[in-house]
């Protein structure tokens, strides 16, 4: 069952992201997924949110990373279909107030080609 996979890609997602393991998270992606974030647009306004290509997800996240430590992903809810999944989470970071976050997994052939997030 596809949605099934799905939702397991998106378990090892949360695994890889909260131990901080870049290779983990990147073995997920396809090699020119695409990437849009609001925080992108802070941090990174020339891009207007949209980054492309492991070589941009790798550095993207190294850097939040490295810049916040302590940052974990708790997870609420996971919500799969036969293309992509639906995930709700919990931002947590020392010193930062808990964001709710939403955000979709576009997934082809077992591997994520394009990821939004959404939040306020």
């Amino acid at each position: 069952m596809i949605s099934s996979t799905n939702k397991e890609i998106a378990t090892k997602w949360f695994d890889a992201f909260n131990t901080h393991d870049l290779e983990k998270l990147l073995s997920l992606y396809h090699q020119t997924a695409k990437h849009y974030s609001p925080k992108l647009k802070i941090r990174l306004p020339e891009t207007q949110g949209l980054i492309c290509g492991k070589d941009a997800l790798r550095h993207w996240w190294q850097d939040a990373f490295d810049r916040i430590p302590s940052l974990y992903y708790e997870v609420i809810k996971l919500t799969a279909d036969d293309h992509q999944v639906f995930m709700e989470y919990i931002r947590h970071a020392d010193g930062d107030e808990d964001l709710m976050v939403g955000e979709v997994l576009e997934i082809e052939n077992g591997l994520i080609v394009f990821s939004r997030v959404y939040h306020g």
